[in-house]
């Protein structure tokens, strides 16, 4: 990420869980997020598949994100990102979540509007259990009063844009390459659990429960 913010991020060699190393939907995800950057100001996040933690970490000090790490319920990963954290100066650290996705989720209080992630779609036997936690992190959120104003209305130039991302959302970064038919599951998947699934350009996409508020647009700086 040294292209937009200087990180020190220590990688293992090797991890039985795949979660060593900084993978290309990371940097494309973070590049995206600082061109849309109203899109995620202020949102309460959860990360899924954390890995190194170096997304939540860009993300807390350059946008001061209320961000969550989570990934497999291992002890090293968890003391890998609080490494990370720590020589990053982020004191405390992060608050993290150990969860193995299908898995009951072991937090009581789920409040986060923003669920993001990003390279997750590697393990093909596993998306049956990642769609499982995604619809409860989508469903579980409680729409509050004074978050109501899920689409932002900015006039300029005479005329009302509609900016924003709809509560909650999943946004997610894809650029490990896998077959169509691969993808395709995870997204017909989503689907079939009651989940509606757009294309934001850049590989990046919102998923969001279809019995939310429809009809939001997203104004993206390309």
């Amino acid at each position: 990420l040294s292209c937009l913010q200087e990180l020190l991020i220590r990688e293992f060699s090797f991890h039985k869980l795949n979660a060593n190393l900084l993978w290309p939907g990371t940097f494309a995800f973070a590049e995206w997020l600082v061109q849309n950057r109203p899109l995620v100001e202020g949102r309460h996040c959860i990360e899924l598949g954390s890995g190194t933690g170096a997304l939540a970490i860009f993300l807390h000090k350059s946008f001061h994100l209320d961000i969550t790490t989570s990934d497999y319920n291992d002890q090293e990963i968890e003391e890998n990102i609080a490494h990370n954290c720590r020589v990053n100066g982020v004191t405390p650290v992060l608050p993290h979540i150990r969860h193995s996705w299908g898995d009951t989720f072991p937090a009581a209080d789920l409040d986060w509007d923003l669920v993001i992630a990003s390279d997750i779609l590697l393990y093909v036997k596993q998306y049956p259990n990642l769609i499982k936690t995604l619809s409860f992190l989508l469903n579980s959120y409680k729409l509050k009063n004074d978050r109501a104003g899920s689409i932002v209305e900015n006039e300029q130039n005479g005329g009302a844009h509609n900016i924003g991302l709809p509560r909650p959302a999943f946004l997610m970064s894809w650029r490990r390459r896998i077959g169509k038919e691969d993808e395709s599951l995870f997204f017909d998947g989503c689907e079939s659990a009651g989940l509606q699934v757009e294309h934001l350009g850049s590989r990046v996409y919102c998923i969001t429960p279809k019995d939310q508020v429809s009809g939001y647009q997203i104004e993206l700086t390309r």
